[in-house]
């Protein structure tokens, strides 16, 4: 059975289906009284529905997630060893499987793999930004500042583009448990009560069940935490009982993967993406990758910039120390956008008004504050949801879908219309998900593969790199034999799309140096994508 279905009604369903879930919620908590919880809500739901609404196909891929999750419903929900259709012989399955789990269980209830992949995102990741805003509250000189800081936080790029996207049906989840790990984390050395001490163990033992990296700045945070709030023994043990019980709850899987793939399958995970640590060329790239996609950033920078000079004149460090060491110890920038935001919600509500005062030779006032913080939400906000919707201002799509209508219908007819053991070589982004959508296995791509080691991650981005930048037959033949592939057909895009995220547009030489070939037949085309066989030597 396919597992594309038709969009429209697909389309339809989800948005509906996300706007009555945030009514929901939103009534409840406007039931309860919490109206800065409110606004934030309603803000990340504006977010959420710009998105929605702008892209019929989800942001980037999930089709290994989903495969994984398919694999699970298949075996009975037996813990799978290895996830097929990705290389030759398959990837690990050593991702913690908490979220998989959850995608299985909705699969299997027939919830359909788009509504998965963009609504659930979509919704959890509206959710996440509430306990952000009692984080922020944590911190914060006031609870109407932590609101501000949960607003921006809700319209941030860095923060959106990993949680909204197909890939959040895993990461939104992790974000959503971080932020609360991170709430009761602050609380359990700050006030030191067993009930955190509780929920702290349980969440980070959620938290190491559902993604590896956010474990990391989980476990960073609160040795953080610790030295700023309660350097003692007794909270040197209070961190030692959610570590040791987060494991313990965790260990099941621990164990199940160490003893089928080896212990090394971990630290091969950690080496193919940036691992810990980083030189200060590697800092000052982690700072700057987001300017690439989106260069009004900057805006976000420069009241970042504010706000450590807000926080650093009252000698106050712990926010921007806890910036700088999540930009030093995390691969992504989003991690250090957590504290980032709070630094710069002070310079757009303490910063920003005194710059205008001193502009325009005023006296600042509660009016004059309310005023210039007002003007800057509206700018967040705008940028925020022309990010979400893809409207950027450069040639690169903040957020591209890897698939469209056209790659759909190519891949249901590669499902139907081809053997069931072919294997392909697909060129540009739509490789990560065609053997989800088609049951049929690639032999070049970097997904999954990270599980194995950093060499081979490293030997299959190169050729997928390679292979997608070619623009005639005969690039296609000497990359296929330099990377040692023989595919039996080829899925090669036309016009517009992706590689590893970026935009770029294949020529029109690709095709009539195809049909010229002897080597190549075009078994399938349409607007936008050739299925091109490759004829067996004679």
């Amino acid at each position: 059975m396919s597992h594309i279905e038709s969009d429209d009604d697909e389309r339809t369903g989800s948005i509906e289906y996300i706007l009555g879930k945030s009514y929901e919620l939103f009534a409840t908590t406007l039931f309860r009284g919490n109206r800065k919880v409110v606004l934030v809500l309603t803000t990340a739901v504006f977010v959420s529905t710009a998105y929605l609404l702008t892209h019929r196909y989800p942001a980037y891929g999930a089709g290994l997630f989903l495969k994984t999750s398919e694999t699970i419903v298949s075996g009975n929900y037996a813990f799978p060893d290895r996830v097929m259709g990705y290389t030759r012989s398959g990837v690990p399955f050593a991702y913690p499987p908490l979220t998989f789990y959850v995608n299985a269980i909705l699969l299997d209830l027939g919830v359909s793999p788009f509504q998965i992949s963009r609504v659930l995102p979509a919704m959890v990741t509206s959710i996440a930004f509430v306990p952000y805003f009692y984080l922020a509250r944590e911190f914060l000189p006031s609870s109407e500042r932590a609101g501000v800081a949960a607003i921006i936080a809700a319209v941030t790029p860095m923060l959106l583009q990993w949680h909204l996207s197909a890939g959040g049906i895993v990461r939104a989840p992790a974000f959503f448990v971080l932020l609360s790990g991170l709430y009761v984390g602050i609380r359990l050395f700050r006030y030191r009560t067993r009930r955190s001490l509780v929920v702290g163990t349980v969440l980070f033992g959620l938290m190491v069940l559902t993604h590896p990296t956010y474990s990391m700045f989980f476990a960073a945070s609160y040795v953080l935490f610790f030295l700023r709030e309660d350097r003692s023994l007794d909270g040197f043990g209070r961190g030692l009982v959610v570590a040791g019980g987060g494991l313990l709850i965790a260990s099941p899987w621990l164990v199940r993967v160490a003893s089928t793939h080896g212990i090394d399958v971990f630290t091969s995970a950690a080496g193919t993406h940036g691992g810990l640590g980083a030189g200060v060329m590697v800092f000052l790239d982690r700072l700057g990758d987001p300017f690439a996609g989106f260069p009004v950033i900057l805006v976000w920078y420069v009241l970042l910039t504010f706000g450590i000079y807000y926080f650093v004149r009252r000698k106050q460090y712990f926010l921007p120390l806890w910036f700088g060491v999540s930009v030093f110890l995390m691969d992504e920038i989003r991690f250090a956008f957590i504290p980032g935001v709070m630094i710069l919600t002070l310079g757009v509500t303490d910063v920003m008004p005194t710059i205008h005062a001193r502009l325009f030779r005023s006296e600042r006032t509660a009016t004059s504050q309310i005023a210039v913080t007002a003007v800057v939400l509206c700018l967040f906000v705008s940028l925020g949801g022309m990010f979400v919707a893809n409207q950027s201002v450069t040639n690169h799509d903040p957020m591209p879908s890897f698939i469209d209508g056209e790659d759909t219908s190519a891949m249901t007819w590669v499902q139907s219309e081809t053997p069931s053991d072919a294997e392909f070589v697909v060129i540009g982004d739509a490789a990560e998900w065609f053997p989800y959508f088609t049951d049929r296995t690639i032999l070049v791509g970097p997904w999954g593969v990270e599980w194995k080691t950093p060499a081979a991650y490293q030997r299959q981005m190169d050729a997928y790199r390679s292979l997608s930048d070619c623009d005639t037959a005969r690039c296609l033949t000497d990359a296929l034999r330099s990377s040692g592939r023989h595919p039996a057909y080829l899925y090669i895009p036309k016009g517009q799309y992706t590689v590893r995220g970026v935009s770029t547009v294949q020529s029109s030489r690709m095709r009539r140096s195809l049909e010229r070939s002897d080597q190549y037949e075009i078994s399938y085309e349409n607007t936008g994508v050739l299925v091109v066989r490759i004829r067996p030597h004679t």
